[in-house]
Parts: C-alpha cells; sequence; structure tokens
C-alpha cells in the first residue's frame, strides 16, 4: 500500500490546491451536475436525440491517448460485470472519453502520482444499445428496483462521454486499494460517505482530487463521476 503519510499529503496538497484555485466570488464557472438543480447529483442525463457517428469520432478519445499511465479495466467488453455478458457496442477493451473530460483526467493522474497513486477506469464513453442493453437486463431479470433507485440510468451521463467509473491503484504494485466495495456493488455500502477509516481516506482522496478537476461524485456509486460540458450528446458508436 502506499505510505499513509504520502497519502495524507496528497489529500491535504488536493485540498490547499482547490483552495487557491477557486475562482472569485464575481467570476462564473460551468455548474457541476449537483450545483446545477440543488439536488444530488444523478446518473440520469437528458433526453437528447443520439448523435452522428462521425461526431463521435471527432470529439471522443482514448483516455490513454491522454496519459498512457491510466490503467484500464474495461469490464463492460468482458463477461466480468454486473449482467454476466459483454454488452454490445464494447468490441473493443477501450476507455473513450470527450477530448476535454480525458485532458482533465489526465490532470487528476498528475496529482495522484505525487502520492503514489494512479487511476483504473472501469468506463468511460458508453453506446446507447449497451445503457438499453442494462435497463433490458434489470427488467427481464426482475431487478426493476435498480432502474427505480438510480443504480441503472435508463439515459446515463456515460453515453453522452462526459462521465467516468473509476477506482485507485497503489503504482508500487498495480493493485487496487482498499475502496470497500467492488465497483458496480448495488447496495447502501457503495454510497459514497458510508465508509471508515482507510477506506474512507482512500474515496475522500478520489472525490477531492476529482472535484479539484471539475468532476462531480453520484454519492450512491463512490466509482461514479461526471465532468460538466455544455452541449454533450448522446452517441451510439461502437467501441472498437
Amino acid at each position: 500500500m502506499p505510505r499513509l503519510s504520502a497519502v495524507l499529503a496528497l489529500l491535504a496538497s488536493v485540498a490547499l490546491t482547490a483552495a487557491c484555485a477557486r475562482p472569485p466570488a464575481t467570476a462564473t464557472r460551468p455548474p457541476a451536475p449537483a450545483e446545477a438543480s440543488g439536488a444530488p447529483a444523478s446518473i440520469e442525463a437528458p433526453p437528447q436525440p443520439v448523435a452522428a457517428d462521425a461526431l463521435a469520432d471527432s470529439v471522443l478519445v482514448d483516455v490513454r491517448s491522454a496519459d498512457s499511465t491510466i490503467q484500464v479495466d474495461a469490464r463492460y467488453a468482458t463477461a466480468d460485470n454486473f449482467t454476466g455478458a459483454p454488452l454490445p457496442g464494447y468490441e473493443a477493451p477501450r476507455a473513450l472519453l470527450r477530448r476535454e473530460v480525458a485532458a482533465a483526467l489526465a490532470r487528476v493522474q498528475a496529482r495522484l502520482r505525487t502520492g503514489d497513486l494512479g487511476l483504473r477506469v472501469f468506463d468511460g464513453y458508453r453506446p446507447v444499445r449497451a445503457t438499453l442493453a442494462m435497463v433490458d437486463w434489470a427488467e427481464r431479470t426482475g431487478r426493476r428496483a435498480l432502474l427505480d433507485s438510480g443504480y441503472i440510468a435508463r439515459r446515463s451521463r456515460h453515453n453522452l462521454g462526459v462521465a467516468v467509473d473509476l477506482t485507485l491503484v497503489d503504482l508500487a504494485t498495480g493493485t487496487e486499494v482498499p475502496m470497500g466495495t467492488p465497483f458496480d456493488t448495488f447496495t447502501e455500502a457503495a454510497h459514497t460517505a458510508n465508509a471508515e477509516g482507510r477506506v474512507r481516506r482512500y474515496r475522500e482522496i478520489l472525490v477531492r482530487v476529482m472535484e479539484s478537476e471539475g468532476f462531480a461524485n453520484y454519492d450512491q456509486e463512490w466509482w461514479h463521476f461526471s465532468y460538466p460540458l455544455e452541449g454533450a450528446v448522446p452517441f451510439d458508436r461502437v467501441i472498437r
């Protein structure tokens, strides 16, 4: 595990840097999803028509092109996810994001390296057909409550290329640090605030360092973050 002193120093550094970088009261900035409505952040995206593949090709980039040290474990391209099968639209184990979002994620990675930590991405841009397959799975298996409770979105910010699911890794060993639950755990134990001790510190580090670059956490999933990008639209471009 990373040295506790390095972890605590990183936590303090992120808090200080974010405070110094905070704009003056008269300045304006794009609101994070939670700020826009005064309500907790949501994984639901507003209804919009699906944009053309050509536009997707022009604005989506591989996260590793922004920083090759970011690890990718594309769960939905494999059977290692809650549905038990690869999802439609995932034909390669890659993580894509809007260009601006990938650049912000690379800055997060640079901050984390100072504390001997790094990022492992489980999912980024998600084709609309994959989201529909998740909804179909929930309805077909009698897990409709996951839709009603917000764990599975009918219209996901992932479809816009502005949301990312990720965790922290120990750079010395390349292994994930303890975050309390596995990715895609549909219980209250996965709520970001529901943790103590070392797990709580790691969750706090992840939230604070992501927030320092403009991301907002979805409070029911410690791994889920979205980035406020005006004009983002959903895509159904297959990941190849």
